[in-house]
């Protein structure tokens, strides 16, 4: 019996439902239109057209930067630089043993500083033997000169003789042909016309040495001055020889030319070197930036402008400078063997140009030599 009533109270309640379930049957009624009344979203409902304006919007904004950095961006850069120096090799003009290296490896040196020394008597010994050269050419000239005038004054005393000779002669011619015609006449005797006759041969005689005397006085004269000359000759080539072993003396001695560092010093004392050989490489004080940029880099660079750089070596030091000239030419085709593209088989390649560039202040604390990489910034538009 009491089975039965609990069969047909829960019968009344399942038909009946519990008041909370209506409710929420009655909410979740409700609500199942709204969601069966919903749309799909504008990206599901237009994939493929969303996919475009979100690429469109992606290029827009590439091609935006793009052209920012060619237009607008006002830096041009390239880590294709290094710094650069005219180095060269420290070489002897003349042989030797050396006799002293004064610097060491990566030493600074001022200009007109001693390098080094090569023994030099052999080339002093050159020196005194063209001072003696020299000296003896100059005596030639003295002992030649005075010749001159010896023959200078033999002349003069010839043409006396000559004048007073010629005197002479005339007045034997006279006297002889007085006496001849005394004789003829019969009022002069045949001695003393014969005496007259024999004085006038003799002042003939002298005469004609008189002449004679002149003539080689003159040729003694000639002689002289061509010795002379001669030893003028002697004299020049003597000083020259001086001259060459004054500065074959002086070479022993090798100095800097400029202010720099002497460096790959391979030269020692008491080692024998050949006239040009190197013993080391010297590296002036004057050095710039030599940066490799794109030639299409180069629309808006001009010498003078502004440039930031850094040196890989020491990054924490900013420095600063300007484009000094650039090149009129790319790399290559100042090269030993330029490119050939003349060819079937060209392909276009973006070539380098480079440029130079000078700092203002290089760093004092640190070292900084050839082949160093650096970065360099160019400022080729004005920045706003």
């Amino acid at each position: 019996m009491v089975q039965a009533q609990r069969a047909v109270s829960e019968n009344e309640a399942k038909q009946n439902g519990d008041p909370q379930d209506r409710e929420l049957q009655t909410k979740t009624d409700g609500q199942q239109p709204k969601q069966e009344d919903k749309k799909p979203s504008v990206i599901r409902r237009h994939p493929y057209w969303t996919a475009l304006i979100i690429a469109g919007l992606i290029g827009l904004g590439i091609a935006t930067y793009f052209v920012w950095l060619v237009y607008f961006y006002p830096y041009e850069t390239t880590d294709d630089a290094f710094v650069d120096a005219r180095s060269f090799a420290l070489a002897t003009k003349v042989s030797g043993y050396l006799e002293d290296v004064s610097v060491t490896d990566n030493a600074h040196v001022a200009a007109g500083a001693v390098i080094a020394k090569i023994a030099p008597r052999d080339y002093q010994i050159a020196v005194d033997q063209a001072e003696a050269q020299v000296e003896a050419a100059k005596a030639s000239i003295i002992n030649a000169t005075a010749q001159i005038d010896v023959a200078s004054a033999a002349i003069d005393e010839a043409k006396a003789r000559e004048a007073s000779s010629g005197a002479a002669l005339q007045f034997a011619k006279d006297e002889a042909n007085r006496q001849r015609q005394l004789q003829q006449g019969g009022a002069g005797s045949l001695q003393t016309s014969q005496q007259a006759e024999s004085n006038l041969r003799q002042a003939q005689a002298a005469y004609a040495e008189a002449q004679a005397n002149i003539s080689s006085a003159m040729k003694n004269k000639v002689a002289a001055e061509a010795q002379r000359t001669s030893a003028e000759a002697s004299l020049k080539q003597a000083e020259a020889q001086k001259e060459s072993a004054d500065q074959n003396l002086d070479y022993t001695t090798l100095t800097a030319a400029q202010p720099g560092r002497v460096v790959k010093i391979s030269g020692a004392k008491g080692q024998f070197v050949q006239a040009g050989q190197a013993i080391a490489m010297f590296v002036p004080d004057e050095i710039w930036v030599t940066a490799n940029f794109k030639e299409t880099q180069l629309a808006d660079m001009r010498p003078g402008q502004p440039v930031e750089l850094t040196i890989d070596a020491y990054p924490d030091h900013l420095l600063h400078g300007k484009v000094d000239s650039v090149q009129p030419g790319s790399g290559t085709a100042f090269s030993l063997l330029p490119a050939e593209n003349a060819t079937g088989n060209y392909v276009k390649v973006t070539q380098r140009v480079p440029v130079k560039i000078t700092v203002d202040n290089w760093p004092k604390d640190v070292s900084i030599g050839p082949g160093m990489s650096v970065e360099p910034t160019v400022t080729v538009r004005p920045r706003g």
